[in-house]
């Protein structure tokens, strides 16, 4: 027996044998009547349905009753590197017959993780299918040995253990750190989309200004070679955080020791926090360029790292990354920073994964293959600074950095981009994709292959020399 709560629906859906279910909301129907039209029979007279009147499920509304987060909508466009990704696609799509593309887009590792590194994976994996070896969740700020290890390895004791906080990856902690912020950003400008579209998310800015695609409330710092890639910090006001990356995403850029003192002076000035982004740390070769902000004077007091082991050992897919919030690092109140980040981890977070290897990167076994893996990335950056040069375009970076940002001479990035991709069936990143700041540059990743870095190359000398 069908119960009553239920019998109307059952009735509907039995009734409408039309009826489609993919992408009707469920609880947007409605029941209404319809009259049965009588049907003629053999001999003229009319013959009687069942019923005089049947149920039919009509749409009363699209979607839920449930209001949409208002920030999401300030949004202009996907995020860059899908939308890089649907381009590409559609290329293939209508040139199924074309030679194959070459990526020098999203900055994606190619090579393999190093077998020693690897060898933290297997073994993690399985001392998890033995009793004595088997573990649950994971500690929210990372198990304890391996924040000793980054302490003592990547910041020679500049850092303590307790300060660390392992997590999968240094773009996801971007967007966790915002949870703890008020409004007042400051963001370079080209720069890492995630700083400036986690802001809009969590509601620290206005609408965006169509004319200038910048977002209210964001203070845009110009970072260009007129200025060596390095902001005006006099000409800035007052802000919550200041987000700064060096070496640079996109323009491959790296900030001196000096710089980084003055930006660490301005914002113990100034009362903000400086959420330093180091991902690309290990490219850098030139001796004395600091690696790490905590190495400049007066950073513990206004400075946050992140980072990650994706271009360190080649976990972008295995997702490995931590943060460092010193002690010192209080908010106006007096709260210590890093109290409420603890706070972020342990109720949105689950700790790191416990078969993620970070231990055998650190070792000096790991650590002699992670170098092994930078060079030949920055071996693969100078191929493509050397060729693109030849074509005739000047460029940026790919020195300490895994990025060359090539100068368009005033053309528009994004006509720039669909050319070679149509080309030289080459796809890189518009430099407008990083921001108003970047228009009239293009990015090349070299975390390509070798061979498909030299072939760019040539293809791209075809075409643009």
């Amino acid at each position: 027996m069908v119960s009553p709560m239920f019998s109307g629906v059952c009735l509907s859906l039995l009734a409408a044998p039309g009826l489609a279910f993919v992408g009707t909301p469920f609880i947007a129907q409605q029941v209404r009547y319809a009259p049965v039209p009588t049907s003629r029979s053999a001999t003229g007279g009319s013959r009687s349905r069942a019923s005089s009147t049947r149920m039919v499920a009509t749409p009363d509304k699209v979607g839920t009753g449930v209001k949409r987060n208002e920030n999401f909508a300030k949004l202009k466009a996907g995020y860059l590197f899908p939308g890089i990704a649907k381009r590409r696609n559609a290329y293939l799509e209508a040139n199924p017959d074309c030679r194959p593309i070459i990526s020098l887009g999203i900055g994606d590792t190619t090579q393999p993780i190093p077998p020693h590194i690897l060898s933290g994976l297997v073994g993690g994996a399985k001392t998890l299918g033995t009793k004595e070896g088997y573990t649950g969740y994971g500690a929210e700020q990372g198990k304890a040995d391996i924040r000793e290890k980054i302490s003592e390895k990547l910041y020679n004791g500049l850092i303590k253990p307790d300060e660390v906080f392992v997590s999968d990856g240094a773009k996801c902690d971007i967007g966790r750190l915002q949870m703890m912020f008020g409004s007042g950003v400051v963001s370079a400008d080209p720069s890492y989309p995630v700083y400036v579209d986690t802001s809009v998310m969590v509601g620290q800015t206005g609408e965006v200004n169509e004319e200038t695609m910048q977002y209210d409330n964001i203070v845009y710092m110009p970072c260009k070679p007129s200025n060596d890639f390095f902001p005006d910090l006099k000409a800035l006001p007052h802000a919550d955080v200041i987000y700064f990356c060096s070496p640079n995403n996109p323009t491959g850029a790296v900030a001196t020791r000096a710089q980084l003192e003055a930006l660490v002076a301005h914002a113990n000035a100034k009362g903000s926090i400086v959420v330093f982004d180091a991902a690309y740390a290990p490219f850098i070769r030139t001796p004395g360029v600091p690696k790490s902000i905590f190495e400049i004077e007066g950073s513990r007091t206004c400075c946050i790292e992140v980072n990650s082991f994706s271009k360190y050992a080649g976990f972008t897919g295995a997702r490995l990354g931590w943060t460092v919030i010193p002690n010192e690092v209080k908010f106006s109140d007096g709260t210590p920073v890093r109290n409420d980040f603890n706070r972020v981890m342990t109720t949105a977070f689950n700790g790191a994964s416990n078969i993620s290897g970070g231990m055998t990167c650190l070792d000096d076994e790991g650590m002699a293959e992670i170098e092994k893996l930078m060079d030949y990335y920055l071996e693969n950056a100078k191929i493509l600074k050397e060729g693109i040069e030849s074509c005739g375009f000047k460029s940026h970076g790919g020195k300490d950095a895994p990025y060359v940002y090539v100068d368009l001479e005033g053309k528009a990035s994004w006509d720039v981009f669909s050319e070679i991709l149509e080309k030289a069936q080459v796809v890189t990143i518009p430099g407008a994709g990083f921001g108003p700041g970047g228009e009239g540059f293009l990015r090349l990743s070299a975390f390509a292959p070798r061979e498909s870095c030299v072939e760019a190359v040539e293809r791209l000398r075809a075409v643009l020399a």
